[in-house]
This record gives structure tokens, C-alpha cells and sequence, in this order.
């Protein structure tokens, strides 16, 4: 959530940077300027009528305390009058805040100076690549005819027991993915990122505070009978842990990794873009998790996509690194790089990793800040990264890494997976 002051003292600057976000509704920033300005009156009103009633109330002791009882009888109307006032400037003041916060989470965060301009994904900036992409001959398969092929997922059954896009993995198919998983968070370890396996279900006050809420609604799985939500992703509860904390700034960077399942409800169903595992409703994910100082964020986030860019290495993939234009970047985001691989079977690069810098847009909303050297307080900065999602890095490894009569494991995974072929 942006800060109301920041609006407040820039207003042309924000309206400017929301235009680069391809936000269309700018005129909510003159809507919350209106608010607040009615809020600040009613404040001062209240505060007003309430500082009269405490004088007057006080002037009726010294009154009886004269013996004036007359004069401390009309005192005494005078404040009932003005109590009665209060009740219906606070009801108002109330109503105000209400609608104020209610709009004020509606606006984005703000995207960086860094930040391309662009509406769609076609006017993302590479930034680099790596890696070499295979050459496969006429006949290679993509990895839906792959799995079946070595009875690794079994959709059909997955679709019986639940729906459509939620794969049931089998055999060495499960066995590839707790091998990933195992491989990922001991990636992330060695880096200095803290482990942590989170609930796998949030309330309200755990999704607003990432900026899932009120944005993602429609996409998450919600049970009303608890009012709890599936989580999209483990970034959720593993940002949460320090919501309404205040932290000591010694301790930052604080680094933090999860494994999870995530739950999305916004998997398409048809065409060959969601075919297999290329978008599925249920699919696993290791994330990273950092609290910064406000001064270091951007330097470790340059510092946090190197740290996927030498783990996709290690999956030896080939894979580009894309920057992120305004039209294309998240609710949350005020800066974005997108990691993608190429699955060689379909000819199409895959997103397998988003690395982002949310400043101070989730901080501010879950109340994390610390005291700097001279005791002012700060809000931290927060970001987070895929390290890496599991689905479209499985499809990539089947599908770059086939033979005639096996799939290969990269050599990092081979002593966790015990074999070096499917």
C-alpha cells in the first residue's frame, strides 16, 4: 500500500508513474486526496469540540468550587450540548477512514525509475541469456506424450480424483519432483536463506498483507466456512512471519526460503499455451524471501537474480532474464525480472521464475520496520523470488534432455535423484 503522504506531497509524480503501470483509474488519487483532506477537517473538529468539553467540564469545578452553582449549571448544558456533537462528527470520521482505506489499497505500488515503459509482455527487454539450447531431432516429443510415455503423471487420474489441472506425479515422476525440491531448498540454504515450511493456508489479514487482497480475490481458492484462503504461493505466510514486528536493523538482510504447494485458481483449460504441465491449478514452489534496508534493496535484488541465474546454471537449461515493462508487472511490483527456459519440444520460451523489489508496498501494509542508527523509524523493503517453480522446469528437463530411450538427469540432480536416466 503507497503511503499517504507520499500522495499527498507528490501527487503529479505518482499520477506520472502510474501512467508507466498503464493504470487506468488515476483518478482515484485526487479521490484519496479528497478523502483525506475531510478526514484532517473532521480530526480537527472533533479534537476541537473535545479540547472545549474538557475545558468547560473543568471550569464547572472551579464554578462549584466558588460556589457560582448557576453559573456551573449552564456549563454543564453547554458541555452536554457539545458532547452530543461529537458522536456524529466521530460516526462521519469513521465512515471517512473507512472509505479512505478502501480506496488508498486500490492504487498500485509504484513502479521504478528502472521500470520500462510497455503495455504487454511483447515489450519486456531481454537483459541477457544463457545456456545452450538443445538440438532435437523432427521427431522429439513434448513432455505431455513424454510423461505418458514413461508413466511419470497421470493426469486423468489427478482430473477423477479432483479436476482438471491438478497432475497426480508417480513413481520416478514424484520422485523428480522431491528431488528438485530437495535440491532447490538446499541450493538456497547454502546462500544463507533460513528455512521455513509455512501453513498452507492463510486468512485475510496474511493475504492483504502481501497484496493478494483486495487485487487476487478470483484467484485463490477460498473456504468461507473459516474464511481461510489457499495460498498462491509460500511468498504469503514466509513475508507474514514479521508482520507487526519491529525488527532490528542489525538483523538485516533477513533471508527466508519455502517449499509449498501453491493453489491458483486462474489455470486456463485450453490451447496448447496450458497444455501438461505448462499451467496447472496445483503445482510446487520454492521461494526466497528477503527484509532489507530501504538503501540495499535494488543491490540485493540484482543479488537475488544472480542467485536463480547460477541455479537454472546448475539445470544446465538454457534460460533469458527479461526486465519487465510497467504494463506487464504485478499489482505489488515496483520492479520485476522474469526468468524463462526454453522448452526445445514446443519451441517456446517458459516462465519458470519471477524476481521482484516490492519496496516498501507489503512492509507498509503488514506494519515491518525497524529503527535506524539515529532511533527514526523506517519501514523495511521486501522481495521475493521463485527458486524456482517446479511444473515448467520439469516440462523443460523432459523435454531438453530426451533420447530415444531415456531422459537424462542433469548431473546436479543425479545423487538426489540415484540415477542418471529416466
Amino acid at each position: 500500500m503507497l503511503q499517504l503522504a507520499y500522495i499527498r506531497n507528490n501527487k503529479e509524480e505518482v499520477k506520472q508513474r502510474l501512467i508507466v503501470k498503464n493504470f487506468a483509474e488515476l483518478n482515484l488519487v485526487d479521490e484519496i486526496l479528497s478523502l483525506d483532506e475531510e478526514r484532517k477537517k473532521l480530526q480537527l473538529e472533533f479534537d476541537s469540540t473535545q479540547a472545549k468539553v474538557n475545558s468547560t467540564s473543568k471550569e464547572i469545578g472551579q464554578l462549584m468550587a466558588k460556589g457560582q452553582k448557576e453559573e456551573a449549571e449552564n456549563r454543564k448544558k453547554e458541555v452536554a450540548t457539545l458532547k452530543s456533537s461529537l458522536q456524529p462528527i466521530s460516526d462521519r470520521l469513521a465512515i471517512v477512514e473507512k472509505q479512505l482505506q478502501d480506496v488508498l489499497v486500490r492504487l498500485p505500488n509504484l513502479p521504478s525509475d528502472k521500470v520500462p515503459p510497455g503495455k504487454t509482455p511483447a515489450d519486456n527487454i531481454v537483459v541477457r541469456a544463457g545456456g545452450t539450447e538443445p538440438k532435437l531431432p523432427a521427431d522429439a516429443l513434448p513432455h505431455w506424450d513424454l510423461i505418458k510415455k514413461y508413466d511419470i503423471v497421470d493426469f486423468e487420474t489427478g482430473a477423477k480424483i479432483t479436476g482438471s489441472g491438478f497432475p497426480l506425479y508417480k513413481g520416478k515422476g514424484a520422485k523428480l519432483q522431491r528431488t528438485l525440491i530437495q535440491y532447490f531448498l538446499d541450493f538456497n540454504t547454502a546462500a544463507g536463506y533460513t528455512e521455513y515450511l509455512p501453513p498452507f493456508m492463510v486468512n485475510e489479514a496474511t493475504a492483504y498483507g502481501t497484496g493478494q487482497l483486495p487485487d487476487k480475490e478470483g484467484q485463490m481458492y477460498y473456504m468461507q466456512a473459516d474464511n481461510f484462503y489457499m495460498i498462491p504461493t509460500s511468498e504469503v505466510p514466509v513475508t507474514n512471519i514479521y508482520r507487526d514486528e519491529i525488527v532490528r536493523e542489525e538483523n538485516l538482510p533477513i533471508k527466508m526460503t519455502a517449499y509449498s504447494p501453491c493453489f491458483r485458481r486462474e489455470a486456463g483449460s485450453f490451447g496448447k499455451d496450458v497444455r501438461g504441465l505448462n499451467r496447472v491449478h496445483q503445482f510446487d514452489k520454492v521461494e526466497i524471501v528477503q527484509l532489507v534496508h530501504p538503501e540495499k534493496s535494488y543491490e540485493v535484488l540484482e543479488e537475488m537474480v544472480g542467485h536463480v541465474e547460477k541455479l537454472l546454471n546448475t539445470l544446465e537449461l538454457p534460460y533469458r532474464i527479461l526486465k519487465l515493462c510497467g504494463g506487464d508487472m504485478s499489482f505489488a511490483s515496483a520492479l520485476t525480472y522474469d526468468f524463462e527456459v526454453f522448452s526445445a519440444a514446443q519451441q517456446k520460451w517458459l516462465e519458470v521464475s519471477s524476481v521482484s523489489n516490492f519496496e516498501n508496498f507489503q512492509t507498509n501494509r503488514m506494519k515491518i520496520r525497524f529503527k535506524d542508527g539515529n532511533g527514526k523509524m523506517q519501514l523495511a523493503h521486501s522481495l521475493n523470488g521463485s527458486s524456482l517453480a517446479l511444473p515448467r522446469i520439469v516440462a523443460c528437463l523432459l523435454e531438453n534432455n530426451q533420447t530415444p530411450s531415456a531422459i537424462k538427469i542433469p548431473l546436479a540432480l543425479q545423487s538426489y535423484f540415484g540415477a542418471e536416466s529416466i
